[in-house]
């Protein structure tokens, strides 16, 4: 009969989830690639283009293209992730392709229809920051949504698979060779700035990928795990796991408990393990994103 119950507890929390691949899955996972292509353009618009900070990608080529022949931006990342979409879809398959479509046609069209909003700022370091911010935020939010804007990042998975080098190392290097062209067209100034942007954009999407660390993880070692473990189970509500350890000087077997709790929960988890054992070993680390009961419920 429990387990029974069990089960049936299992399946309606399974209800609640969005199917992986069903068609509401699919209509979340558009609005996060629409949604991030419009962040994107916002901080594009109001940051990077006014003050010419080029960090980078198909963005960085528009500007440049903007600075020195006075083309529209837009056009030039419409121009230029056609035929990066048709060499992807050749190359790396129609999954990928297909998932790149929407940002690389929603992101050049966002860029246009707010090219005419008010600035912000002019001063370059405020602009490559929130600039840096905001188009950080919006790859984020697109790789939440399982797709991309498309641009050289297809290019870097191409050189991927022909090269053997790290995906992180061809994007690298692509949107290096897009910053040094700036500083040749513009000034080493604003290729400093665009390194400020695209420093910043990497730290915003990891934080927009992997959470903030709002969740903590914990070790306990302790001689009295069971009674730990119960008073972690019963008074803090908590699961627990036993992982088995054998000490490193002293070679025996020994059981560690790991826990997830929320950050207004760690100073009851310390004074419980105090409580019980004042001698434990109690390691404590950010958890950036969990998923599962007690935390989030969607994938």
């Amino acid at each position: 009969m429990q387990h029974a119950q069990e089960r049936k507890s299992r399946n309606k929390r399974a209800s609640n989830l969005i199917p992986v691949d069903g068609p509401l899955r699919v209509a979340v996972d558009a609005f996060f690639i629409i949604f991030g292509a419009f962040v994107m353009s916002i901080a594009f618009n109001l940051f990077l283009v006014p003050n010419l900070i080029a960090s980078g990608g198909v963005s960085g080529i528009s500007i440049l293209g903007q600075a020195a022949f006075g083309f529209e931006p837009a056009f030039t990342q419409w121009a230029l992730n056609i035929p990066l979409f048709i060499a992807g879809y050749s190359i790396l398959g129609r999954q990928y392709a297909i998932r790149s479509l929407l940002g690389s046609v929603m992101l050049p069209l966002f860029v246009y229809l707010t090219k005419d909003w008010t600035v912000p700022t002019s001063n370059p370091l405020l602009a490559s920051i929130f600039g840096g911010i905001g188009v950080g935020l919006g790859i984020g939010i697109v790789y939440r949504g399982r797709g991309s804007t498309g641009g050289l990042t297809i290019l870097a998975q191409i050189i991927q698979k022909y090269s053997g080098l790290r995906l992180s190392l061809s994007v690298m290097l692509l949107d290096g060779a897009v910053i040094v062209i700036a500083g040749m067209l513009l000034s080493l100034e604003n290729s400093l700035y665009a390194l400020i942007s695209l420093y910043v954009t990497g730290k915003v999407i990891d934080a927009v990928e992997m959470g903030f660390g709002t969740s903590k993880v914990a070790y306990i070692i302790s001689n009295f795990t069971e009674p730990i473990k119960q008073a972690i189970l019963h008074d803090l509500d908590r699961g627990v796991t036993k992982l088995s350890a054998q000490g490193g000087y002293t070679d025996d077997e020994r059981t560690v408990l790991m826990v997830v709790v929320g950050q207004s929960e760690i100073a009851r988890l310390k004074t419980l393990v105090r409580s019980v054992d004042p001698n434990a070993f109690v390691t404590i680390t950010n958890a950036h994103e969990v998923l599962g009961e007690g935390f989030k419920k969607t994938f």
